[in-house]
């Protein structure tokens, strides 16, 4: 899942995988429970460097757990319930792997950090969503990022065999945070106490057996004679509670298809250009020139290819991507091209057939990729010319976004009608950001009539002014001054501080509730980026640097 950019000889992230190339992860299926077993090949790191023992994992361990999920969630519509178990007799996951962690940039661990919380957030989903409940059978001791795996199921049984425990010993041993999704998940989701939660985040050790389950650390304890006749038990009953189809076939997920060079990368339905001269990458949604299939039974005949799908795979390919591999190129230009009443026939479909378990799963990866887009560490511009096809659930990007350009009227010398934005119902509840809104609810937040006044222009196409009175867009620049307002909007942006401009974005995008997910994200941002390069953690003298050596860090001990 990585190569070699022989130009340059620095690992490329790849996030496309196959279940034929797993080398950590097997998938089993029973009836209506499918069971994930995490066996780590120890000598198959992402990179050189470090042995993966004890079911630690590291970028290309949770790459194959994100892709068995979405090949659950899509490809088997029979499986109500997944269990995930670990293929090591005394050992579920002892988290993170150190080495990794300590060999490490500043940059990866971050990002890795984000990508498991995104994957965990993705099984939430399915549990929530999709009628497809995750469990964790606990066979062994759940450690660190292990333990924060288990917590992103709706279940946690734990084998009670006198040394199976449950633990977070990051501040500790390491200087650094459970991946801050380890802490919130303790208090928000398993509603532990604060003072009990803050024993167990100072004990090495951890916690087992019935003080687990006192705690709400686990939801039960099972001794080994009885504990695999449990798991199934449980897990019958969970799969009792699913919606999804008894039987039928699912779609296959076949290979993306995906060309890079050191300018561009193309997928069928995705242009990227990269300027790295200005710093900025352009990506360009093409939208279907086709009317959608016919009915429910042609879209699942379709699979991959279906539009809506294709797009969501290649745009979250796509971000990963530009996530891991290409971190100065800072502002991120969205653009769409392509028939608008194809766009919005579509759109249409993923409305009118949202009861259907494939369409639901469609439109709920959409939903998340959009998340994933809101979570970037870059400047996002959106910016709607002429060709543009922003309608529907295309729409909704604009508010993702940073600032969004509409040009108002036509490019003399052009012939092309003058752009629209067209909105629907995709934005008024399809499509929900982490923090529980629409985008247009947190956009409008506090504006009832705003809102309501977006809401009553669905289906209706709105030019440059029209978009600009409703609020809708930034700015609406005519064609005069279009060129010379996005070159300056460019070169402002790439001249300030990376790291102001990300604190800056982070904190402006998701006004409104805060919500367990919101706060993964926000402290993610802003705790564990800053612990990440403290010497306490990473220094010469740091937990993480000595972890394993049987020598203690030295601490500067002042609070900041």
């Amino acid at each position: 899942m990585h190569k070699t950019d022989m130009k340059t000889q620095s690992p490329v992230m790849e996030f496309r995988t196959r279940i034929e190339d797993y080398r950590h992860w097997a998938i089993e299926l029973d009836g209506a429970v499918a069971t994930l077993i995490m066996k780590v090949t120890e000598s198959a790191p992402q990179v050189p460097g470090y042995e993966l023992k004890l079911n630690s994992y590291d970028i290309g361990v949770d790459v194959e757990l994100y892709d068995a999920i979405q090949r659950l969630r899509f490809g088997h519509p029979e499986i109500h319930a997944v269990v995930i178990t670990s293929g090591l007799d005394t050992m579920f996951c002892a988290g993170a792997n150190i080495r990794m962690l300590g060999l490490s940039s500043h940059v990866h661990k971050v990002n890795f950090c984000k990508f498991t919380n995104e994957t965990r957030n993705a099984m939430e989903d399915a549990s929530k969503n999709s009628g497809q409940t995750y469990m964790a059978a606990l066979n062994g001791t759940a450690a660190g990022g292990g333990y924060e795996l288990a917590l992103a199921t709706e279940y946690l049984l734990l084998i009670d065999d006198g040394n199976a425990a449950v633990s977070l010993p990051e501040v500790p041993l390491l200087a650094v945070l459970p991946g801050t999704g380890g802490l919130t998940r303790v208090v928000d989701k398993r509603k532990v106490r604060r003072d009990l939660a803050d024993v167990f985040c100072t004990v090495e050790e951890g916690v087992k057996g019935e003080r687990a389950v006192a705690w709400r650390l686990v939801d039960e304890t099972v001794p080994r004679t009885r504990f695999a006749e449990r798991v199934r038990e449980k897990a019958l009953q969970l799969a009792e509670q699913s919606d999804r189809p008894q039987s039928g076939s699912g779609i296959w997920l076949k290979p993306l298809q995906k060309e890079c060079d050191d300018t561009s990368i193309r997928y069928p339905c995705l242009d990227i250009k990269m300027d790295r001269d200005g710093r900025t990458v352009t990506m360009l949604i093409k939208g279907s020139d086709s009317a959608p299939p016919a009915s429910a039974a042609e879209v699942l005949a379709q699979g991959a290819d279906y539009w809506p799908l294709a797009v969501a795979r290649a745009l979250d390919d796509a971000l990963l991507h530009l996530r891991f591999n290409e971190a100065t190129l800072g502002t991120l230009v969205i653009k769409t091209e392509g028939d608008i009443d194809s766009v919005a026939a579509y759109d249409q479909q993923l409305h009118d057939l949202a009861d259907n378990w494939l369409v639901r799963e469609i439109r709920l990866y959409l939903a998340r990729t959009w998340k994933r887009f809101d979570v970037t560490s870059r400047t996002t511009f959106a910016f709607v010319e002429p060709g543009s096809c922003f309608v529907g659930f295309l729409a909704d990007l604009l508010f993702a976004t940073d600032r969004t350009y509409i040009l108002d009227g036509q490019m003399e010398g052009d012939d092309r009608p003058a752009p629209v934005i067209n909105l629907s119902a995709a934005s008024f509840g399809m499509l929900r950001m982490a923090n529980g809104l629409t985008r247009l609810e947190t956009r409008f937040l506090g504006d009832a009539a705003a809102l309501e006044n977006a809401r009553q222009s669905c289906g209706q196409p709105l030019s440059g002014q029209d978009a600009l009175d409703a609020g809708l867009v930034t700015y609406a620049p005519d064609d005069i001054d279009w060129e010379d307002e996005i070159r300056l909007l460019l070169e402002e942006r790439a001249s300030f501080s990376p790291d102001a401009l990300t604190g800056m974005e982070a904190n402006l995008r998701f006004a409104g509730p805060e919500t367990m997910e919101t706060k993964i994200f926000g402290r993610l941002t802003a705790w564990q980026n800053w612990i990440f390069q403290r010497p306490n953690a990473v220094g010469d003298e740091g937990a993480l640097k000595l972890y394993g050596t049987g020598r203690r860090a030295k601490y500067n001990r002042g609070r900041v």
